[in-house]
């Protein structure tokens, strides 16, 4: 974006718009978490969605799949277990190393702030003339795949739940 403008250069008014809609949808995603802000922190959201959509993982997949040390995700996974978000069980196949598993009362926790984002979604969404709905959400859909967002059947091979 800097340097000089090109043909192909974006103009900011067109940036300075997509960051104020990304405003809105940041906020709907920290409003999200009001409903369970007193039993998880972001960081512990994002290993319940982790555990969630993608099963059961051994405390490495976990720090993987988060991009944190192993250290950090076994601090982690020790205050979900306390707070009863989470199961550490013996690996069948690998004795060496454990399983966890989010309990009901996590998937619960995970199932909470997702709806509450998709119902903020949807009301922002009803707010917009019928006609121009399909065009935001296909623009939407065609930033994210730039942005390097999965495709829906990229994402079912990873275990992410299908929401489209």
């Amino acid at each position: 974006m800097g340097g000089t403008p090109t043909e192909d250069s974006v103009p900011g008014d067109q940036v300075d718009q997509v960051i104020t809609a990304s405003r809105l949808l940041v906020g709907i995603a920290a409003r999200s978490m009001a409903a369970v802000e007193d039993e998880v922190t972001v960081t512990q959201l994002r290993a319940l969605v982790v555990l969630s959509t993608r099963g059961d993982l051994d405390l490495r997949g976990l720090a993987d799949a988060m991009g944190v040390h192993p250290s950090n995700a076994t601090r982690l996974c020790d205050r979900l277990v306390a707070a009863g978000l989470v199961v550490r069980r013996d690996n069948q196949n690998d004795r060496r190393h454990l399983v966890l598993t989010v309990t009901s009362r996590g998937r619960a926790v995970v199932d909470a702030v997702t709806e509450a984002r998709r119902q903020a979604v949807g009301d922002v969404l009803e707010r917009l003339a019928p006609e121009r709905r399909g065009a935001v959400v296909d623009a939407l859909a065609e930033f994210a795949r730039a942005g390097g967002e999965p495709a829906p059947d990229d994402l079912r091979k990873m275990g992410w739940p299908d929401h489209s």
